[in-house]
């Protein structure tokens, strides 16, 4: 199917996935991760409808915007090394992956130096797997000090990548977990409004718990190259 076809599915499942939730949490916003994936089928995302893209790495999402030519919301989802910083800051909308204080304290004086307030969220490894980037939820309280603490820095809400479990219902307790800590921050934090977990193998059950951003890239746009 095309990349069309294949959008058309995947918005049709978060409407479904929408219809059972437990409790209303608003629209989700579809981010189509564009990692691996050529500008041409990029520009057939956006045509189709696509608004907002995420890039794992920034050095590939700069050689591909220069050339896009197409108005798209940037979100950067992998994990950001302290030296991608000034780039990033200049790439992107939405930086999902912050996960310590060093990175709060980079981003902010690269967003400083170019007249920006960044938005950010903290990635939360909320499974403690050691393989995963992400700040435990005991460090969580730290980085918003930090960044509170700063101007050119907005905290606009949480990220998490779930295990890839063979079974994707043991993702559930993670994502209704996630959404608890996320709407008990959100009762003291303004602008505190996005909550970005699912992926394509669990992005279903990740909008039933209360995501409303996920970050789909292989059911859009097949295997990645």
């Amino acid at each position: 199917m095309s990349v069309k076809e294949n959008l058309k599915l995947v918005l049709d499942e978060i409407d479904k996935a929408k219809s059972r939730r437990a409790v209303d949490s608003g629209d989700v916003t579809l981010v189509a991760v564009t990692k691996n994936h050529g500008v041409d089928l990029m520009r057939e995302a956006i045509d189709g409808g696509v608004t907002n893209i995420g890039e794992n790495r920034v050095q590939e999402a700069a050689e591909k915007l220069a050339v896009l030519e197409r108005g798209v919301t940037k979100h950067l989802i992998g994990h950001l090394q302290t030296n991608k910083v000034k780039q990033a800051v200049k790439l992107f909308d939405l930086i999902h992956s912050v996960d310590s204080e060093n990175l709060v304290t980079a981003i902010d004086k690269a967003a400083g130096a170019i007249g920006k307030v960044q938005d950010v969220l903290i990635q939360v490894n909320l499974a403690n797997e050691e393989s995963k980037f992400g700040a435990s939820i005991e460090n969580l309280q730290n980085l918003f000090d930090t960044a509170d603490t700063l101007k050119n820095i907005r905290v606009r809400g949480l990220m998490l990548i779930a295990p890839n479990y063979a079974d994707v219902e043991f993702c559930r307790p993670l994502f209704r977990s996630m959404r608890r800590i996320f709407e008990q921050v959100g009762k003291t934090r303004q602008d505190f409004d996005f909550l970005s977990m699912g992926m394509t193998h669990d992005y279903i059950i990740a909008v039933e718990e209360g995501a409303n951003i996920v970050r789909i890239g292989t059911a859009i746009f097949g295997e990645r190259i």
